[in-house]
């Protein structure tokens, strides 16, 4: 039954991509006007977004050895990197829509050209995080079906904005969490 229903999501991979893009993006929006979770926080609600840098970098880090390994030709290491990269940013979206269901948004701190640098390289990765969801889904599923020239034009887009995001992800935390107060 899950095996019939993988080769449907792969077979109509297009309608796949749309569907679970348009769920993701619409989950987030949606927490990001639901007020937060009111009284004490349980420990493990302050140490996500710890976590989710961790699982940014580890994202980074898969995506590059990916890049690498298929620089060298060797496509099933390549592959291997991918479902890793792909199975730590799905553990960070649990992480993430967690943790914005519970709290609220935490505002900078910081001032002068310091706070310019933060809120552009904060907007300029919620945007591409957007952006990510339907390029790393085409991506994924064009070298699924080993499409490779399809495959190469989504990836020409997909791992640089992918990296930026990730990398991007693990600054915003570094320049915000001397301002969480939980």
């Amino acid at each position: 039954m899950i095996r019939r229903f993988w080769n449907l999501l792969v077979k109509y991979h297009i309608r796949t991509v749309i569907v679970i893009t348009l769920v993701v993006n619409m989950l987030v929006i949606l927490l990001s006007f639901l007020p937060g979770y009111v009284g004490d926080f349980p420990p493990w609600v302050t140490r996500l977004p710890l976590l989710n840098a961790v699982l940014n970098s580890f994202t980074f880090i898969f995506l590059m050895l990916a890049l690498l390994a298929i620089l060298r030709r060797k496509i099933i290491l390549h592959q291997r990197f991918i479902y890793a990269a792909f199975t730590t940013t799905a553990v960070f979206l649990i992480s993430y829509v967690t943790f914005h269901f519970m709290a609220e948004s935490t505002p900078y701190g910081g001032t002068g050209f310091i706070a310019g640098f933060y809120y552009f390289i904060l907007i300029t990765h919620i945007i591409l995080a957007a952006v990510i969801v339907p390029l790393a889904l085409m991506s994924f599923f064009t070298g699924y079906k080993d499409m490779r020239a399809v495959h190469r034009k989504w990836v020409r887009w997909t791992m640089p904005l992918w990296l930026y995001v990730s990398a991007t992800g693990v600054l915003v935390y570094v320049m915000i969490s001397p301002y969480y107060t939980f």
